[in-house]
């Protein structure tokens, strides 16, 4: 049962997000949402500019890998000029560099590799045990009973994703986050995706920027906002290893292994219901104490 009845209602939203027009050449061009935080959501960029890549791209080869490095902030006023460099197409790999621009000014780079299909070997790493299922814990609307102060900005934005924490989200008050080693969350796309399996790279590649940070926080029991930090995505990189469907639940099991110059590393592995490992995320961000001046 999904979330929210008007769950797919913001899922056509996405997918109309992911949907960029076309320019001249391998030029495209997106839009942000209409309402939304004063900034454009990284992983809107990101999975916009993996939708440009993708369409220079034989269909037939999926993408494996992304880099990306966030630049300026962009403005969700303005729409997004996505301009894709054919950098290679070799007998089972073609690479693409997709830039983002808005006023002529890089807001975002990325870097895309896409792969055939083929045989080899096969192996994942353990999957953690004993995490609570889905259905299991609260959803984002029943947290907004327990935190009324954030209800105003809960239903100010679309809400395409299902989020189920495992533990405390990152902007719980100050006190009551305890510290953890692994933060994790359920996601899925709250609705029907097509079949198209670029739009569900997309998809995650959107998801991966969600949460993904809260691990570096949760090192140190602290939390976003107020009496906590402010922080801002610099790279991004993801890698999917196996097929998978955005609109199905996947566990994004995250971690931070260093903090230091105001700059968290973390890293999030994603694990569909049946146990396979789908993607990995690594993200550095820059995180600041609020009020700081540096």
């Amino acid at each position: 049962m999904r979330s929210d009845a008007t769950g797919q209602v913001a899922v056509d939203e996405l997918i109309a997000l992911l949907d960029l027009e076309k320019l001249d050449g391998d030029r495209f061009r997106g839009v942000s949402p209409i309402a939304g935080p004063t900034r454009v959501f990284g992983g809107q960029v990101a999975a916009q500019a993996l939708v440009a890549a993708g369409r220079t791209v034989d269909p037939e080869r999926r993408v494996h890998s992304l880099h990306g490095y966030f630049v300026r902030p962009g403005n969700p006023a303005e729409p997004i000029t996505y301009e894709v460099e054919n950098i290679r197409d070799g007998r089972s790999f073609s690479v693409r560099r997709s830039v983002a621009r808005q006023r002529g000014e890089t807001i975002f780079f990325m870097s895309a590799s896409f792969h055939r299909p083929e045989a080899g070997l096969d192996h994942q790493a353990p999957v953690p045990v004993n995490v609570p299922p889905p259905d299991a814990l609260p959803t984002m609307a029943q947290l907004m009973e327990q935190y009324p102060e954030r209800r105003a900005e809960f239903d100010s934005r679309p809400r395409p994703i299902d989020q189920r924490y495992v533990g405390k989200p990152g902007w719980v008050p100050a006190g009551e986050r305890p510290m953890e080693s692994h933060p994790r969350v359920w996601m899925r796309i709250d609705g029907r995706l097509p079949d198209d399996p670029l739009v569900h790279a997309c998809a995650l590649t959107f998801c991966s920027d969600m949460a993904l940070l809260d691990a570096v926080l949760s090192q140190h029991g602290a939390v976003w906002g107020p009496g906590g930090f402010a922080g801002a995505s610099l790279d991004h990189a993801l890698w999917f290893h196996r097929p998978f469907r955005a609109d199905e639940w996947f566990l994004y099991d995250c971690w931070s292994p260093s903090a230091s110059d105001a700059r968290g590393l973390a890293s999030g592995r994603m694990i569909t219901l049946d146990g396979r490992h789908i993607a990995t995320a690594v993200q550095e961000g820059l995180l600041r104490e609020v009020g700081s001046r540096s």
